[in-house]
């Protein structure tokens, strides 16, 4: 009998330390540093063979993968690229935010990866894989192996950019895994299928839990239909998975380091010859108690320097208060910081309208003096802006999407509606307004709940034009924004979004702090 130990980290999205850069100098109980710290032990105790993947998302997400892409004199990868090298990976999958910064950055980086990708379903204009190869045959203690990557169709997000290659082209997991796993079937042992994409349908019952429109995840669907999948690693949703769906054994190991996958195979020799799969398990090793790993720490201690550095660098002084304490308070009633950064969107697109979000729950607000640190970590993505003609019928119909991140409990109060945290957390997808005065009425139906609409103190009509502002993800229709769409996009402005905001408080070096309450979230119920 031979004992295969898999081993994968996922969703890193360049979080080297245990910090999320709210605060300088955190212990927190995650970051790669830890991570490689519990790949060397499980790789050391581990009994047979081991291979070790990294699922994706690896080159964007964090202050310091930022500062590397964007900050630093010359946009290089190495040296973010160099700490990760620390880590022996026996593949690479690509994330969608591999395609953050751009495809010739993305190349930029994995040829200085010593990880081998492996990529099945994005491919090239002649159907080959742009980036690697569809999968990865290795041989350990006699057992041959197949590693296939797979990436979600949350990648297709990026497709329009002008920094991504026009010659992209994209397959579901599904029918590149029903054409890839039973052909290798037949000349390996083990196939391992790793998709940087997560669950559709809840592992118990079935139900579905997210809208299949768009196939972002298809992970059920990958274990349902595809007979020969050995084991499956997932990633995307940066949810904390170890179980067993269709037999197969499967991980999703959280974000930003917080744990290591780890899937057991049982294998014992056939008698038609090769291997066969007898038991198989799956868990997840949290890192939160790891000691820092010394190499990453060796390599990774100079880059650390200049980024603190950086986000202490103070740019402006604030008039007021630009903080406030509770996320969940500030998406029912409007804060000075919201308003403060609908006014750059609205001062740098000329728009009538801004549309904007507290991506998480970790920010708070602009401290005074305001640094870097407080924008990397309030407005975490790196993301543009555009402007889009939209009709007033467009407008509402966007506020009650909205609208659907609130509900009620058994005790009639507001809350934030489940399908918002689970599978994945997506305080991203509420947006907030300005340049409108707006009530969401979370006691009436969903579709109807905004029961007033002005601008300029008149009511918006279905044939109103309006220009608007908001981040190009949402432009483009993301996160289910139906109503907006890139061909209504009339103007962009591709410059990272923080760097907008750091140029606006250059330009302004004192900023005053005002609030209008220009929203409310409210539960009215009708006593007609």
């Amino acid at each position: 009998m031979v004992t295969l130990t898999i081993l994968s980290t996922s969703d890193t999205h360049g979080f080297i330390f245990p910090t999320n850069y709210v605060k300088p100098r955190a212990h927190m109980p995650f970051g790669l540093i830890r991570a490689a710290t519990v790949l060397a032990a499980e790789q050391q105790s581990a009994p047979g063979p081991v291979v070790t993947i990294d699922d994706g998302d690896f080159l964007a997400g964090s202050p310091l993968a930022y500062y590397v892409a964007q900050v630093q004199p010359h946009s290089d990868p190495q040296p973010l690229v160099r700490i990760y090298n620390q880590i022996h990976y026996d593949a690479e999958v690509l994330g969608n935010h591999e395609f953050d910064y751009g495809t010739d950055y993305l190349e930029r980086a994995l040829n200085a990866s010593d990880r081998p990708v492996v990529n099945a379903n994005i491919l090239d204009d002649a159907g080959r894989p742009l980036f690697g190869q569809q999968y990865r045959i290795i041989e350990r203690h006699g057992i041959k192996i197949a590693i296939i990557g797979l990436t979600t169709r949350a990648v297709l997000q990026w497709k329009n950019h002008d920094n991504v290659s026009a010659d992209v082209h994209f397959h579901t997991a599904v029918s590149i895994a029903k054409e890839l796993v039973p052909r290798l079937k037949k000349i390996v042992d083990v196939v391992i299928v790793s998709y940087h994409g997560g669950f559709e349908r809840n592992l118990k019952t079935g139900k579905l839990i997210e809208s299949l429109s768009n196939g972002e995840n298809e992970a059920y669907q990958l274990l349902s239909e595809v007979k020969g999948i050995d084991a499956l690693i997932t990633g995307h949703q940066h949810r904390k998975i170890a179980t067993t769906v269709f037999d197969v054994p499967v991980t999703q190991p959280g974000y930003r380091g917080e744990a290591v996958g780890k899937i057991v195979l049982q294998l014992e020799p056939s008698k038609s010859g090769g291997y066969v799969v007898t038991d198989k398990s799956a868990h997840l090793i949290e890192t939160k108690n790891a000691e820092f790993d010394r190499n990453i720490a060796i390599y990774s201690h100079q880059l650390d320097k200049k980024v603190d550095h950086w986000l202490a660098e103070p740019l402006a002084r604030i008039d007021g208060d630009l903080t406030f304490k509770s996320a969940q308070k500030a998406r029912m009633k409007e804060t000075a910081y919201t308003e403060f950064i609908q006014r750059v969107q609205m001062t740098t697109m000329n728009a009538d309208i801004s549309a904007t979000s507290l991506f998480n729950n970790e920010g708070h607000g602009f401290e005074n003096p305001i640094t870097m640190r407080n924008i990397m970590t309030n407005y975490v993505y790196p993301d543009g802006l555009a402007l889009e003609l939209v009709t007033g019928k467009d407008l509402k119909a966007a506020l009650e999407k909205a609208a659907t991140y609130f509900t009620l409990n058994l005790n009639n109060q507001i809350i934030v509606n489940p399908a918002f945290y689970s599978p994945k957390l997506r305080h991203y997808n509420y947006d907030m307004y300005e340049g409108i005065n707006y009530r969401i009425n979370v006691a009436k139906p969903v579709g109807h709940r905004i029961d007033k609409l002005l601008f300029k103190g008149q009511p918006v009509t279905d044939d109103q034009i309006f220009r608007l502002v908001l981040n190009r993800y949402r432009a483009g229709g993301g996160g289910h924004y139906d109503m907006f769409r890139a061909d209504k996009i009339i103007a962009e402005n591709k410059t990272p979004m923080s760097q907008l905001i750091a140029d606006y408080l250059r330009a302004h070096s004192v900023v005053k702090a005002t609030v209008d309450d220009n929203f409310e979230v409210v539960n009215e119920p009708d006593t007609k």
